[in-house]
């Protein structure tokens, strides 16, 4: 049973398992285990790391055999059956640190790697919650416009009721109905939207666009620190995101390999022993040095000056990142802080207001003192004001994710 279990794909496990989507936590869940990109990047840091202690190693030695004086008429390749012998092992040592810059410049590369997929793994992260929050925000719009139906069918009941008692026209009646046709009609739009939601959703975590998910069960959190406008300047200026980190460890490696093609200058060191068999018996030793000699002195300067360019390049690059993530986290803010106020506007004030409005409107149909027109329109504002709230908090949400990345914080 558990070796039939092993050989089953992931995917079997995540079939049995509940589909994401109830809360955000299952989402960035699903995220981080399956998503295909992640574990692409994963597995291509874990290589760079096992190119760092070969990046450092002494290239193999060579061994040669020279076979002297075979008999033409009578070929022997036997050592003892030819004229002379030699063996002959070298081994070529670079000198002036190279091994060890070299070691230092794959080390550097496999942090940027570690750092890149830190960065991405935010930026992954802040995407699926946002069409979380997209997914959560249509949902949630398909229940107001329900409730909003329900209410136009109590008041045309209302309205029929009023109408056969002589107190109002049948207009009222069928305007109710134009009323909740046209609700009907939107509450399709809607729906479309949630699908198209979902089908995003399932995207951004590796998912099938048509796998299932469960329906939201509350709100989603994305809670952002009391300090998160410091910290976010911070993590910025002080270069501590992973996206910074990343760029600031390709300016070190940019900026070793520099020094290591300067160091091109200088020559290695080839070291060789040979012993020479005469026959059965071993006639002498040999000791052999070599040293590369540095003439190609134009290419060695093209090479030191494309070496220098790539380490402006990256460093330039540490500064892009640096202006852009700043620019990035301003607009986040503004869009944030926009959305939050308008969001406790509505919540405190509007939404309160326009119900206390559609609850006086009913009162006064029912005994005559407003006409029907007055009574849809308070009742459509009312819940016109229901779905601006959640409009102003789908954005605060979205601006909350992505202003967590760009912090640089994780769930």
């Amino acid at each position: 049973m558990l070796l039939a279990a092993m050989c089953l794909p992931p995917t079997a496990f995540a079939e049995d398992a509940s589909p994401p989507g109830a809360d955000i936590g299952s989402v960035r869940a699903w995220l981080l285990d399956h998503n295909p990109e992640l574990r692409a990047l994963q597995a291509e840091a874990e290589a760079a790391e096992a190119r760092v202690q070969p990046a450092g190693a002494l290239p193999d030695p060579m061994f040669g055999l020279r076979l002297e004086g075979i008999d033409a008429d009578r070929p022997n390749l036997l050592p003892g059956n030819v004229g002379m012998t030699q063996y002959s092992v070298r081994q070529a040592i670079p000198l002036w640190g190279k091994r060890d810059l070299a070691r230092d410049i794959a080390s550097q590369e496999a942090i940027a790697l570690h750092e890149e997929r830190s960065a991405t793994v935010l930026e992954r992260l802040a995407e699926t919650e946002q069409a979380y929050v997209r997914y959560w925000h249509a949902d949630a719009s398909l229940q107001v416009v329900d409730r909003l139906i329900d209410l136009i069918h109590s008041i045309e009941a209302v309205a029929r009721e009023r109408y056969a008692l002589g107190l109002a026209p049948q207009q009222d009646a069928i305007r109710a109905q134009v009323a909740g046709t046209r609700l009907r009609a939107e509450r399709i739009e809607r729906a479309a939207v949630r699908d198209e939601s979902a089908a995003q959703l399932n995207t951004g975590m590796g998912r099938p666009v048509d796998a299932a998910l469960t329906a939201p069960i509350s709100e989603p959190a994305i809670d952002l620190p009391v300090d998160a406008r410091e910290r976010g300047l911070t993590a910025i200026r002080g270069q501590s995101h992973p996206m910074l980190r990343a760029q600031t460890a390709m300016a070190n490696a940019a900026d070793d390999a520099f020094d290591l093609q300067k160091r091109r200058r200088l020559p290695d060191l080839n070291v060789g022993v040979g012993l020479m068999q005469q026959g059965n018996r071993l006639e002498s030793y040999e000791l052999m040095f070599e040293v590369e000699i540095p003439f190609q002195r134009r290419a060695l300067h093209e090479r030191e000056r494309e070496a220098s360019l790539r380490r402006d390049a990256a460093q330039a690059r540490v500064e892009h990142a640096l202006s852009l993530l700043e620019a990035r986290f301003g607009e986040a803010w503004a869009r944030w802080v926009s959305a939050r106020d308008r969001q406790r506007l509505y919540r405190d004030t509007l939404l309160p207001q326009t119900e206390a409005n559609f609850a006086s409107a009913l009162a006064s149909y029912r005994v005559g003192d407003v006409d029907f027109a007055t009574l849809l329109e308070s009742l459509e504002a009312w819940q016109g004001a229901d779905l601006s709230r959640l409009d102003a908090r789908r954005d605060e949400l979205q601006g909350a994710a992505e202003l967590r990345a760009l912090i640089g914080s994780t769930p």
